[in-house]
Formats: structure tokens, sequence, C-alpha cells
């Protein structure tokens, strides 16, 4: 028997792989998109089906789980709020693991899945399949799982780098199901980016004067950081790298004019190393497939606070929800509303202050809500989760300009975070912050 033989002896159908799935079972979905036809599948054995644990780290897909009802049989946890599921964490309808320094999305302490759900493209003429455009921590996960069904996605792109794995490690393949218009669904195009605010531009152009030529970027996913750079955070600048999670709208067009080339960076040089590619065009997409310049590379790897600090002129990009004039950044909760994850601006935040020549920014608008509600506070609300401590935090920009907190005193901050504040808001926070530093 050939090994396409086998291979092929290995499919199923959805119907077949959602039977594997047991009462009381554990099964995790690997980082991005989720296996579309499997999930499908097991949610209709919703009356069947007891107890199971359901984790998906970051849900894309509706499958009718997290609304009210579906408890009893499928016990959910996430690892980053979307659209998709908010209603539920506001609900309190699922459970949420905020990670660790190094975010992974299945830790030694983490039970194994019975069942794990992955997405692959058809092996190449060596057995091997393609995790896509989005490789995370999979290949560590599926030799952690106690079973692991496959869904071939024939629109997989091929990368270089750690982004593969040999279809004899996967006990089980299923077809892939179209999604139709669905968010991510199985093309070569990443998620598109909503028109940007006008005061983004702004902001863009604040960092801008940050950046330097031959520095390193990082850049968070969010709603404000990944317009900056279609909107000229790096118009000008030469010879950069690259090493983040993803790649925002427009990177892709700066590694093809050679804006980011990666020339100069410490480690990996030129090479752009990510775990995932997103925010491009389908043209994009075929660009990077089987582009040597592109590394996809596991996740533990990619955010190790260590690789990120041997890289010199690092510079991290990240979004936060709110800052108290301390410094304290909050990029997860408004009081104890959970609405986002920090995902990798931790060891990004650590691995940049730790280069050499390393800067850390925070970008936020200086309002919320329709301008009714200040960003920069005297105190952030009671219960918010302080993603980065006072201590780590470095340059905070809005709209209105740049604050360099970096060994600054508690006055000092204060005044300087006032500065980039909204001003209709700055007679406010100068009159808290008297109360709170000077006698």
């Amino acid at each position: 028997m050939t090994w396409k033989k086998d291979y092929e002896s290995k499919f199923i159908s959805a119907d077949e792989a959602a039977q594997l799935v047991k009462p009381g079972d554990y099964v995790a979905f690997t980082g991005g998109r989720e296996s579309f036809a499997i999930g499908l599948a097991i949610s209709a054995r919703k009356d069947e089906l007891k107890n199971v644990r359901i984790y998906a780290p970051t849900p894309t897909y509706d499958f009718g789980w997290y609304d009210e009802g579906w408890q009893d049989s499928f016990a959910l946890t996430i690892s980053m709020p979307t659209a998709t599921c908010q209603d539920a964490v506001d609900h309190k309808r699922l459970d949420f693991n905020p990670g660790t320094l190094i975010p992974l999305l299945v830790t030694e302490d983490t039970q194994d899945p019975d069942v794990l759900l992955t997405e692959v493209s058809a092996p190449d003429d060596n057995g091997f399949c393609s995790f896509g455009n989005s490789l995370w921590d999979k290949k560590s996960q599926i030799k952690r799982a106690k079973m692991t069904v496959a869904e071939v996605n024939p629109n997989l792109i091929r990368t270089y780098g750690d982004n593969f794995i040999h279809y004899s490690e996967i006990n089980y393949f299923v077809e892939h199901l179209s999604t139709g218009s669905a968010p991510g669904t199985g093309t070569l195009a990443g998620r598109a980016v909503k028109k940007p605010e006008p005061w983004l531009k702004k902001i863009a152009e604040n960092v801008n004067g940050i950046v330097r030529d031959r520095d390193t970027i990082q850049i968070g996913v969010g709603r404000t950081t990944e317009p900056l750079v279609a909107l000229g955070m790096f118009d000008g600048k030469k010879d950069l790298g690259f090493h983040s999670e993803a790649t925002p709208q427009g990177i892709i067009s700066l590694v093809k004019s050679g804006v980011i080339n990666g020339k100069y960076k410490t480690i990996n040089p030129s090479r752009v190393v990510v775990t995932s590619i997103g925010g491009s065009t389908r043209e994009e997409m075929e660009w990077v497939h089987m582009n040597p310049i592109f590394h996809l590379v596991d996740v533990q790897y990619l955010e190790d606070p260590r690789i990120i600090a041997a890289h010199d002129n690092f510079v991290a990009i990240n979004n936060a929800l709110a800052i108290d004039i301390t410094g304290q950044i909050g990029a997860e909760s408004l009081g104890t509303r959970i609405m986002s994850a920090a995902g990798g601006q931790i060891p990004f935040v650590f691995g940049a202050g730790l280069s050499k020549g390393g800067r850390s920014v925070t970008v936020l608008p200086s309002t919320a809500q329709d301008g009714k509600v200040s960003r920069i506070m005297p105190c952030l609300p009671e219960g918010s989760t302080v993603t980065i401590q006072r201590n780590l935090a470095d340059y905070i920009v809005t709209e209105y300009g740049v604050a360099r907190l970096k060994g600054k005193s508690l006055r000092q901050r204060a005044e300087a975070l006032i500065s980039i504040a909204h001003p209709d808001f700055r007679p406010e926070l100068e009159n808290a912050a008297k109360k709170r530093f000077w006698p």
C-alpha cells in the first residue's frame, strides 16, 4: 500500500467524525479558523451529548452553542472574545482562559484533548500537509492530543518555516465544507479591515515619528493598530524587519516594495517571521504562497520574550482600551466586562523592553462612546484587568500626540498623559492628578 492509499483510507464523513465525540469528552479546536464541517456536525448532536467541554481559542463561526440553552451539552472555553461569542461572554455562558506570559493554547497544565480538530491542506508529493496561513501551535497540539481529525481545505497556501505536518500524524481526515460568505472562509483571502476612523491617520503619523530605519516591528491585532500601516505609519522608512503574530493590511505590500526586507534583523535576517498571515488580498496571499521570505513559526518561539529581546531595535506596537494617569494599561476589560485578550502583547512588551534600542508603543484613541468618555482616566474602572504594569509602560500615542513614560515620575507621567488626552477632558484629569499627586 502506497502512502497515498493510506492517506485516502483515513477519510471519514463529518458526521462520522462527530460520532467520535463522547459525553464528557474534552474537544479542542486549534488556533485560527475552526474546522467548519466538523463543528457543524458536532453541534447537530446537541440532544445526544452531555458535558462535552469545547475549547475554541478565537471563535469564528456560530455553531449555535454560544446561545442560551446549550450549556448542558457543551461547556465552552475561549481565549479571545470575538463578535461571534461576545454575548455569551457578557452573559457568562462560557469560561475564559487568559493565557500565560507566552500565550500557549495548550499548556503543560492543560488536559490533553480527547479529540483535536484542525484544518490542513492536502498532502504534497512527500505526504506533508500545510496549515495554510495560520500555524500558531498546531503541531505541538497534535502531538499532545489523543486523537486528531483534520478538515482538508484545498485552498490553503503553503509557506516556508515550520508550517507543515506529515499526514501520518493525523488520525482522520474530513472533506472541507465551504462556508460561503462567512468571515475567514476557505479562500486565499485574509480578513477585511473596516474603513478607518479619521483620527487614525493622526495616530499613524505620531507613531511614524517613533519608528526608525532598520527597526524590527511587531503590530498587535486590533481595531486601532491594524489600519495604521495603510495610513502611513511607515511612510519614508527603510529596511524594516518584521517579527509579529500576523500581517495587518499593508504589510505584504511593504514587503513587495522592499520597505520591509529584514536586512538588518539581528536574528532571522531577510525573513518575515510570523505565525499567521492575514489582512491581505487574494493576490497577496498567492504572492506569499511558497515565497521564501515568509516563515511561519510556532507561537511558542515567536512570542518567547528571549527571542524577541534578541532583536536589536525591536518596536512593539499594541492597542489599549484605556490607561490611567500613572501608566497602567488595560487592554482586556473595562471593569469586569471582558472585551479582548492580551494575546502576545505581554511578551512583546517585555521583549521590546529588553531589546537593545527597543521601544514599546501603546496606541489608543483619546475617547470612546462617540467622545463621551476619555480613554485616559484618573483610575481604571474597578475590576479592570491591568494588562501592562505602569513599570513597563513606554510610549503612549493618541491622535493628540505622544507621551513617553519610561523613566518619569508619577507627576511627570500624569502631565504627559494629560497633554495627549482629548482637550474636553483635560481639566478634570488635571484636577484628579492634583488631588492624587500634589499636596
